[in-house]
């Protein structure tokens, strides 16, 4: 699987560096559409490694031609792939915008998203949640921002972490960037309840690409690492 045409869908903040994912073109009974995660050989993959030859970094909808060179699975994180990043820089092929955008999401739910959240038996997947909600948190004078997001999904997906009034972490670096927007300089708490939250955002419909951390703990922890609003939002990918 040298070049590979990839929709990202996740671009992620971590403690160093970042972490990307999105689908190929090749189809799969379950997600609909296979999942890749691109990682480096060694250490975790840097902000200037997912920026292309004009200096622009990628952003979650845009479609990229990538170098993955190998499968490097690492149960429950089997979409891992090793990638080239120096010798190819990721390429922009086009954006994934409009209706095209919208009927994509509709049309690539996850059905089985509990093999991410209850069985661990995979790590990536997109859902759109039933009921969800948000909170931003800035301690002004530390500088410590946190953002999270509960969600409850159709059927028997059981996830207490979830479904919980604190939620899980969300590592989307746009998602947190509008959440420092929304919060300000003065910081502070924000909670948003479902409605409150489409109302804010304008959004017809909400989508979410779930994934799971490193083990951590003895335990793999579930992360909302894409937000995707329909209209989509914009804010800019900073911290």
């Amino acid at each position: 699987m040298p070049k590979q045409e990839v929709l990202i869908l996740a671009m992620t903040r971590m403690l160093s560096g970042i972490c990307t994912a999105g689908v190929t073109r090749e189809p799969d009974p379950v997600t609909g559409l296979r999942w890749v995660r691109p990682v480096r050989e060694f250490d975790t993959v840097l902000p200037g490694d997912m920026r292309d030859a004009d200096g622009r970094m990628v952003q979650c909808c845009d479609v990229v031609e990538l170098h993955l060179l190998t499968p490097r699975p690492d149960p429950p994180h089997v979409e891992d792939w090793t990638a080239d990043f120096v010798r190819h820089r990721p390429r922009m092929l086009h954006r994934l915008e409009g209706e095209k955008r919208a009927r994509f999401f509709a049309h690539h739910l996850d059905r089985a998203p509990e093999d991410v959240l209850v069985r661990h038996t995979r790590s990536l997947c997109l859902a759109q949640p039933e009921q969800v909600w948000a909170q931003f948190s800035l301690d002004a004078y530390s500088g410590k921002y946190e953002a999270r997001m509960g969600f409850i999904l159709a059927g028997d997906v059981r996830c207490p972490r979830a479904a919980s009034r604190r939620g899980v972490a969300v590592t989307d670096l746009k998602w947190r960037a509008l959440g420092r927007a929304w919060l300000g300089d003065s910081g502070g708490r924000l909670v948003l309840d479902h409605d409150a939250l489409f109302e804010r955002l304008n959004a017809e419909a909400l989508y979410l690409a779930i994934g799971l951390s490193r083990s951590w703990q003895g335990q793999y922890w579930p992360l909302v690492i894409g937000v995707h609003a329909v209209p989509d939002y914009v804010e800019r990918m900073c911290e």
